[in-house]
């Protein structure tokens, strides 16, 4: 069976250039025989975060909220396509991610950062290791940065030139260790309940 991978991608501008790198992610392990989906914080625009999912009686919670939690809880990893604003995490990502805690526990995630400018959003990545370690996630060590996105991939998210070449044997790497956690994390769950 497949391993289930979902894509989470936060940016509400107008002009994204950060979904290049979830179309990717999204498309380049589909292609390692993963099962990849995107979420697109934007899309599903949950409110402000006011309760948790878990918060709200019995069938009122709305719909995209309840919908994404189930495919949290039947996900085997996780991406975080993350950008930088201010040294600091997107927003409209970290409101999504918020909205949920149990539904995230025992599988593993990865982190791909990106920016405009040559950092490759590393400030940011560090940000959400912290944080989605804190939400109980495994964290893998493997992590691609990006920077200057419009350069290294195209609109449709084709790697450009040496450096979309160089990203892309990156991103082969951190998808096998991605890989490799999500099948040992399915594993040790099926021979043993997490403890919580």
């Amino acid at each position: 069976m497949s391993d289930r991978i979902l894509v989470f991608y936060g940016s509400y501008r107008v002009d994204r250039a950060g979904i290049r790198l979830a179309d990717y992610a999204v498309r380049a392990l589909n292609e390692r025989g993963c099962d990849a989906e995107l979420i697109d914080a934007k899309a599903i625009d949950l409110p402000m975060l006011d309760r948790m999912a878990k918060e709200y009686d019995e069938g009122t919670a709305p719909a995209a909220m309840n919908n994404l939690a189930d495919k949290i809880r039947n996900a085997d990893g996780f991406v975080f396509v993350v950008g930088e604003y201010n040294r600091g995490v997107q927003p409209g990502l970290k409101n999504l991610t918020d909205h949920f805690l149990e539904e995230w526990y025992w599988r593993p995630a990865g982190i791909v950062s990106y920016s405009a400018g040559r950092m490759g959003g590393a400030l940011a990545a560090e940000a959400w290791h912290a944080t989605l370690s804190e939400m109980g996630m495994i964290v893998i060590s493997s992590r691609v940065s990006v920077g200057q996105i419009t350069r290294t991939l195209d609109e449709s998210g084709i790697p450009l030139g040496d450096g979309g070449a160089s990203f892309a044997r990156a991103f082969d790497r951190f998808a096998a260790d991605l890989g490799w956690w999500t099948e040992a994390a399915k594993a040790h769950r099926e021979r043993q309940s997490p403890p919580f």
